[in-house]
Formats: structure tokens, sequence, C-alpha cells
């Protein structure tokens, strides 16, 4: 399922338009990766080639063309929390959809904050996106819970939080990988259940000196 399509996807386009819709999606994720989620529409139209009323014409807001860009991620993602549910560690399971999913929300810089607020946002384009992630966020925390390796009141919309938490102070560092993959530990492991967080710190290996 990809995300919601504009109505101007929702018809077949001349060959003139699907080439301009394509050459503004390449640009678009160029112009994220250089510049952030917030990268001025009006100089991406001008670095595709086309006029501003193009642009809004494929994407009449921001959240439309980032919808555009980031489906192919939001797809693969999607198959991940597929395959995470077939294994036999459900927190383990957990935790790394969770370290996907902070990877995919810091693709761009304040995608992370664009994903939290669509997710409360029933018009954005973005928010099937979001409801889809939400739900199978869901589903491993459940399972995770029912094999008592997670606290219990922990919900979705917690991990979500977090989720976005992390990928905000991550994007903020001058090493953002290297943020990530200490604080997702850290959070993880105030997810787990006392005992199963302490078991979990005991069969860590020491560390190399």
């Amino acid at each position: 399922m990809k995300p919601a399509r504009t109505p101007d996807q929702q018809r077949p386009m001349r060959a003139d338009a699907r080439r301009n819709y394509d050459r503004l999606v390449a640009t678009a994720r160029v112009a994220f990766q250089e510049q952030g989620a917030d990268a001025s529409l009006d100089d991406i139209a001008k670095r595709a080639g086309v006029g501003s009323g193009t642009l809004y014409r494929h994407f009449p807001h921001r959240d439309a063309l980032l919808a555009a860009v980031i489906g192919d991620s939001i797809d693969a993602l999607h198959a991940r929390s597929r395959e995470l549910l077939a294994t036999d560690d459900p927190a383990a399971a957990l935790e790394a959809w969770m370290r996907a999913t902070i990877t995919h929300a810091g693709t761009y810089r304040g995608l992370a904050a664009t994903l939290m607020s669509s997710m409360y946002d029933e018009g954005s384009p973005l928010h099937s996106s979001c409801k889809r992630a939400h739900a199978a966020g869901a589903e491993l925390l459940k399972r995770a819970q029912e094999s008592d390796r997670v606290r219990p009141e922990v919900d979705a919309a917690d991990l979500f939080r977090l989720i976005t938490a992390v990928a905000w102070a991550a994007e903020q560092s001058p090493e953002s990988e290297d943020t990530a993959e200490r604080l997702l530990p850290l959070v993880f492991d105030g997810l787990r259940t006392t005992g199963t967080a302490r078991q979990a710190r005991q069969a860590k290996p020491a560390p190399q000196d």
C-alpha cells in the first residue's frame, strides 16, 4: 500500500506530466538530503526545471511531496515489520523494528517531527503511512508484552514518542548514527520488564580492550 495519492495521481498522467512528476520527486530527494525536510519547494521546482505551479499541481503541499519521496522506504519498513513478526524472540524483534524506524525517521533532518505531527493529522498525505507504522509497532509490542519481555503499561503511542525523541536527538548530533545506536539500548532497557532488563545486561559480552 502506497501513501495517499494526490488528485493529480489518481488519474493516468500524460507522458510529459509523468516526466515532470518523476523529475520533481528525484530532485526533492536530493534537496531533502541536502537541506532537510524543510527545503524550499520553489527551489525544488526551479532545480527540476519546472514552474512552481507545476510542482503544486502534483503536490499541493509539502507532505504530499514527502509522501512520494519516502513511499518506497515506508513499504520497506512495513515489509521488515512482517519479517520480524515471524522471528522467535519478540523482544529482539521489537528492538530491531524500533532501530529500523529510527533510521527511517532520520532519513532527512526534520522528518521525525513531521511524521510525528502527521500521525495526528488525518488530512496529511503522510497520515496513512504513519498509521501503518503505528499498527506494525503495536503488533510487535503486543507480542513482546505477551512474552513478558516488555512492560505491560507501554503502548504504541509511547513507542512513537520514544522513536521520535531518539531520531530527533540523533539528527541534532554531529555523529548521528552513533548517537542513535547508543540511545536505543538505553531506551529499550527502560521498556523491558525488570527481570529481563537485568538479564539482557548480564548477557552482553564484556567490552574488549
